[in-house]
Formats: structure tokens, sequence, C-alpha cells
């Protein structure tokens, strides 16, 4: 991948740094984030692209350590009634209640990540409703990785955790929340205790397929793999060709250059 960083342009090149560079960070300092910041990282949020411009997305800012401990025991609460009925011990139980409390009320700050239907379309079907859902929450996902990325440039450790998913009416009723903000997920903010181990990611072979037109000259998408792809001349698709290395290239791609050729 360094061949194709070093051909972006500075802006980009930096903006791709900073988003290989942010973790997940599950451990923070106890001191508070300036509210500035925090409204820093709700002004990223809003300015993510949403389905129909609608911005569906809903943020219950929670900083009050009182609120956060009823949230986190209300929501542990719920934990331990689903473990319960899982056939969990109740020694694991206990633990597992105590690291989700834990968590929460260790951050300086709690975002809870909510979802709202009250703008988006009604359809009078099942098929179409569900889209225009799932719409809605593609939507409020891209507003939490806005906030995540400017977490991550302000200096700010984050994790986005998914648990509000499996007792949105705790959630709710804890914070005293509208009817229609649904809890996807809460976003804990702090500055970071210590450093965070990096992770890899699957090289881009692994889960990408190209379907497109190529020139002749065009250069390889995956430039440090060796890949190819092949193109039509007479301007249809091509035929996606899984990564190969090694003596078999040139083979594959006559066979490719062939399969493509117009009756």
């Amino acid at each position: 991948m360094e061949a194709m960083t070093a051909a972006l342009p500075a802006p980009a090149q930096a903006l791709l740094e900073q988003i290989r560079a942010r973790r997940s960070v599950r451990r923070y300092r106890p001191e508070p984030i300036p509210r500035e910041w925090v409204g820093a990282l709700l002004e990223a949020a809003r300015w993510a692209p949403s389905a129909h411009n609608r911005q569906p997305w809903r943020f219950a800012v929670v900083e009050d350590p009182g609120v956060k401990a009823r949230l986190a025991e209300a929501m542990g609460e719920r934990l331990a009634e689903d473990l319960r009925r899982d056939g969990v011990p109740e020694a694991r139980i206990a633990e597992e209640v105590a690291r989700s409390v834990a968590r929460i009320t260790s951050a300086p700050l709690a975002l809870v990540v909510c979802l709202s239907m009250v703008e988006m379309d009604r359809y009078p079907d099942a098929r179409r409703q569900e889209a225009e859902r799932t719409m809605a929450v593609q939507s409020v996902a891209m507003a939490g990785q806005n906030l995540l990325l400017m977490a991550h440039a302000l200096g700010l450790g984050a994790c986005w955790i998914c648990a509000p998913l499996f007792c949105p009416e705790t959630v709710r009723e804890t914070l005293g929340l509208p009817a229609d903000w649904e809890p996807q997920g809460m976003i804990l903010v702090g500055f970071p205790a210590g450093l965070t181990r990096a992770k890899d990611r699957q090289p881009l072979e692994d889960f990408v397929r190209w379907i497109c037109i190529l020139r002749p000259s065009m250069a390889s998408p995956f430039p440090d793999e060796g890949d190819r792809a092949i193109k039509r001349k007479d301007g249809g698709m091509g035929i996606p060709i899984p990564p190969i290395r090694g003596q078999d290239m040139e083979a594959a791609i006559f066979a490719a250059r062939s399969a493509t050729r117009t009756e």
C-alpha cells in the first residue's frame, strides 16, 4: 500500500494516516473533556452524509457521574437478566456486569447514539419500509464514524459499544429520552490511559472485487500486490480476476482476454 499512499496528494495522505491510526480505546484518564471539544465531536457527527439528508441521528451527552452510574447499573441489571436466561453461572454474570459498569463509569464522557425515524419516508409495504430503516441506521453509523475520527484527531480515546442495542427501553427510560429516540450504541470518550495495541487489517484483495472498464495502460488497483484486472475494448464489463501471483499471471491474463472477446 506504500505505492498507493505515495501517489496521493498531501491532504489525502494525512487523512488516510489519521484513519489508519485510529484505535478503539477502553481505558481513560479521569480529567474532563473541554466543552468546546465535545462540541467539535458533535459538529463532526452532524456533517455526516445521510439518507435524503434527513439526518436521523440523535445524541444524548452524558457527563454527570451520577447519571452515568445510574445508566450503567440499569444496563448491568438487564445484562444479568439476559445472561441468566442463557444459563451463565452467577459468578461469571457478576464479572461481566462489573466489567460493563466499570467501562461506562470510568469514561469522562458517554455519548448515547440514537436513531429517529420521525423524518424518514413511510411506505405501505414492509420491504421498502425495512430498506428505509436500514438507510437511517447506516446514516447514524456514518455520523458515529465522523465522531470517532474527530476524537482521534483531538488526541482523545473513544470506543463504540453496542450494549444499548440490547436494552433500548432501559437506556431511554433511565435518561428520559423522547419516545422516538432509539438507542443504537454508546461512544465512550476520554483522554487515553496508556497505549493501545496496533491491529492489522485484511489485505484489500481479500474482500474487494473490481468490476470496471480498464484502459490497457491503467495501473493495477493493487500496485503492491501484483494483481491484474482485465478490460474489454468494446466497452463491455470485464471479468473480475482473483489475485494471481508468480508464473501463472500471464496465462491467466491471456485466458481472461480470450473470454472477454466479442463473438
